[in-house]
């Protein structure tokens, strides 16, 4: 799907050929606006008879009006514009809209939107009209191929915006894509080959180490969780160069289990085919990659995908092993249902060669994430104040919001076990909380957050798909901090002391 935007008044928009017309009306009109244009004159006349109320996401649907080019025009008010309200009208206007086989749309501002507004609206226009085909016998691809914005003011922020939302939606679909592919289409060799398909071109690299490299870098914990699966562990490597080589990359670090038994500790049934999401970390490192070779802006970044299947075999690891990490650490598994946090201590511990200026994991680690943020907000859980306070930024400004949650050391105490220097696991009560914990031990050397997306990353019931989500939130972080030290930065020299602050989807 194309974006494009264009300076053009709405008397002009209503002479072009188009499928539809989305007609974006605030609650207060501009001076200038022709009230004699047919539009305005309908709209009016409905707002004065009480049949269009001015409030976010209300719409009024006219049909064949005359004067007008557009079969179907759909007039929604956007309120204030504000980024939230430019969200809830489009999705509501693609409502009125989505039983018509539209190939190319216009959308029109009445009144000047800003750039935020402006990325908001691609994204929700494309989250709406978005369509999984993969693996249906008859698809039903989305039809739509065209949209082109039009307001009276056009600037360079705002088109650098509608690139940047473009790029953006790119990425989510990436992350959508991969997520949502049942697991024996997207094992780990298809995921490593999915990487290297998308981190192709100038800038670009990527490796993909198997069983053999990964036993040499001494990855313990990780070789454990996949030793179960017949499907072979693949550790992929992904470099973006935007930047000089002098420059510290962030690190992306995604959890890339494509299907999740449990392992012995297997789950029930019930649900079980939603554990295709439990890689949506990976899928979402994949889709900040995808948005990047858009963008290719000045920053390096490095994407870690520990991929395996986690599976109930006579090979597989038991409650109550030892295995030792790549760090030296050794870890009694006493759940091997938590693998999660196995196979992303040993990619925390390979980031460490990069140096980074800091590093970000993204997982769906938790159902007691589900329980305390429920699927509005992921977990945000960090050692360094400066990091965490810039993923919450972004996460606010992107519309893909977080919660930082605590990371007292108390937290940590029911991790301790007679049999190794840590469990995996320390009961049900703060459940995010001792996950997080667990992975901090081995991200001690750089400015460090994790992000618990078991809440956000897909959806369950009759609406059941990926989100695409954190994919806005990193890529807005990187980009804000292109021309700029990463937050935390500094605080890598020393170890960092612990930051607090003031389930059950299982994962």
């Amino acid at each position: 799907m194309n974006f494009e935007i264009q300076k053009r008044t709405l008397s002009r928009i209503i002479r072009d050929e188009q499928d539809a017309l989305i007609v974006l009306w605030p609650s207060q009109l501009p001076e200038s606006l022709d009230i004699a244009n047919p539009i305005v004159s309908v709209v009016r006349t409905a707002i004065q008879h009480g049949d269009f109320e001015l409030k976010a996401g209300n719409v009024l649907s006219l049909y064949a009006l005359a004067g007008v080019k557009s079969r179907q025009v759909v007039v929604v008010c956007t309120e204030d514009s504000t980024p939230a309200h430019m969200r809830r009208a489009i999705a509501a206007a693609w409502g009125a809209l989505k039983s018509v086989k539209l190939k190319n749309l216009g959308v029109h501002a009445l009144a000047d939107v800003s750039a935020q507004a402006l990325q908001a609206a691609v994204s929700a226009l494309a989250e709406a009209s978005y369509s999984y085909t993969s693996t249906l016998s008859k698809p039903k691809p989305r039809t739509l191929k065209q949209v082109m914005f039009s307001m009276d003011t056009v600037d360079a922020p705002r088109r650098e915006a509608l690139a940047r939302a473009q790029a953006l939606v790119q990425g989510v679909e990436v992350a959508k894509e991969w997520a949502n592919r049942p697991a024996n289409h997207a094992t780990p060799t298809l995921l490593a080959q999915a990487a290297q398909g998308i981190a192709k071109g100038a800038g670009f690299k990527c490796e993909v180490l198997g069983v053999r490299e990964v036993t040499k870098l001494g990855m313990g914990a990780f070789l454990a969780v996949a030793q179960g699966a017949t499907e072979p562990l693949k550790f992929i490597v992904m470099r973006y160069n935007g930047a000089p080589a002098a420059q510290a990359p962030v690190v992306l670090v995604g959890k890339g289990i494509t299907f999740d038994t449990g392992g012995i500790s297997i789950k029930p049934a019930a649900e079980m085919d939603e554990m295709k999401y439990d890689m949506s970390g990976a899928a979402s490192v994949l889709g900040v990659f995808k948005a990047l070779a858009q963008i290719k802006p000045a920053i390096n970044v490095v994407g870690l995908i520990p991929a395996t299947e986690n599976m109930p075999s006579g090979q597989a690891v038991k409650p109550g092993d030892v295995v030792t990490s790549m760090s030296g650490q050794t870890i009694e598994i006493l759940n091997t249902d938590a693998e999660g946090r196995l196979v992303l201590c040993d990619a925390l511990t390979y980031a460490e060669r990069f140096k980074p200026q800091a590093v970000i994991d993204i997982a769906t680690l938790t159902g007691a994430c589900v329980i305390a943020l429920g699927a509005v907000r992921s977990g945000l859980f960090s050692s360094n104040d400066d990091l965490a306070q810039a993923l919450q930024q972004a996460g606010e400004e992107a519309g893909d919001a977080c919660w930082r949650m605590p990371l007292d050391d108390d937290y940590a105490e029911g991790l301790k076990t007679r049999f190794a220097d840590v469990a995996n696991v320390a009961g049900r009560a703060g459940g995010s909380v001792t996950a997080a914990k667990f992975l901090q031990r081995f991200a001690s050397r750089y400015p460090w957050a994790h992000l618990d997306i078991a809440g956000t990353a897909w959806r369950s019931g009759a609406a059941k798909g990926a989100t695409g989500r954190p994919v806005a939130l990193l890529l807005t972080y990187l980009l804000s901090h292109t021309t700029s030290k990463v937050p935390g930065q500094a605080a890598a020299k020393t170890p960092l002391k612990t930051a607090g602050r003031a389930k059950p989807r299982r994962t």
